[in-house]
């Protein structure tokens, strides 16, 4: 099972980055960096415009292989931003994404909207490197983590002023999520056991979601249609990236989700609308 494997070659990385750089360190550089600047992720994603879109940033994923072959993370980053994203999510799992921390704070320095740390979070190191890192937010998983850590990794968030995505696949995972107090929740159709997508999970599990918690619907999205039909049914925002890092031009995808009639032709290294 690919998540298993995703699970066990991360905790044999936290155990490497423990070693070289342990948590009190950590949390002594956290107590020294600034966190005022963070950009409001749930803000950002909650707002009234047509669709609100967190378009994501990865060279490859475990369902398939390599999305990307000319993967150039600053420029993606310029590109989505200029294309109308509402804030950015970025895969900084190495080994079967092959992303890199590192590109959290380098991608900020060239954009203005939020950032979202995709990844597999498991313990409060991770928090706190986020941080460091300068994510504007973090992703949860709640099928891979207890009652007990989840609460615990929600409050070191608020401290260290990240919002927290929490991701659900399951009633089992809403209920958990929503008795931990998460008020922003990601309903995955993607079965991470399998890999497999269910374009109705997230139809199932929308009635159940609370009024007043944000909604965001993530995997197997690339037609406007379906993001319509999640609107009208309460949902905040959509988690973008497959078809977008598949995509020739971004640019143009980004105008078909938003039902924009226009062309992009390249002009150097930025983009014009043509």
């Amino acid at each position: 099972m690919i998540l298993n494997d995703i699970l066990i070659q991360k905790k044999k990385d936290l155990e490497e980055l423990k070693r070289r750089f342990p948590l009190h360190r950590l949390r002594e550089a956290c107590s020294h960096h600034p966190l005022s600047g963070l950009r409001s992720f749930q803000k950002a994603i909650s707002g009234t415009r047509k669709l609100n879109l967190i378009c994501e940033i990865k060279k490859a994923s475990p369902s398939e292989g390599i999305l990307r072959e000319d993967f150039q993370p600053l420029r993606l980053a310029g590109i989505l931003e200029y294309g109308g994203a509402a804030a950015l999510s970025v895969l900084t799992e190495p080994h079967f994404f092959k992303g890199r921390p590192s590109y959290l704070k380098t991608i900020r320095q060239v954009t203005t909207i939020p950032i979202l740390r995709k990844d597999f979070i498991l313990e409060t190191y991770q928090l706190y490197e986020s941080a460091l890192l300068e994510a504007d937010a973090y992703l949860l998983i709640a099928s891979i983590l207890t009652e007990s850590e989840l609460q615990e990794l929600l409050r070191l968030g608020r401290e260290l002023h990240m919002d927290a995505l929490v991701e659900v696949h399951a009633e089992e995972d809403l209920k958990k999520a929503i008795g931990v107090g998460a008020t922003l929740i990601g309903i995955n159709n993607r079965d991470l056991r399998n890999l497999s997508v269910d374009p109705h999970r997230a139809k199932r599990l929308i009635p159940y979601v609370p009024k007043g918690v944000t909604i965001v619907v993530e995997s197997g999205l690339g037609r406007r249609e379906d993001l319509m039909e999640y609107k009208s049914m309460g949902v905040s925002a959509f988690l973008i990236g497959t078809s977008l890092m598949k995509a020739p031009e971004p640019l143009e995808k980004l105008a078909e989700l938003f039902g924009e009639d226009r062309k992009w032709k390249k002009a150097g290294a930025s983009y014009d609308q043509g």
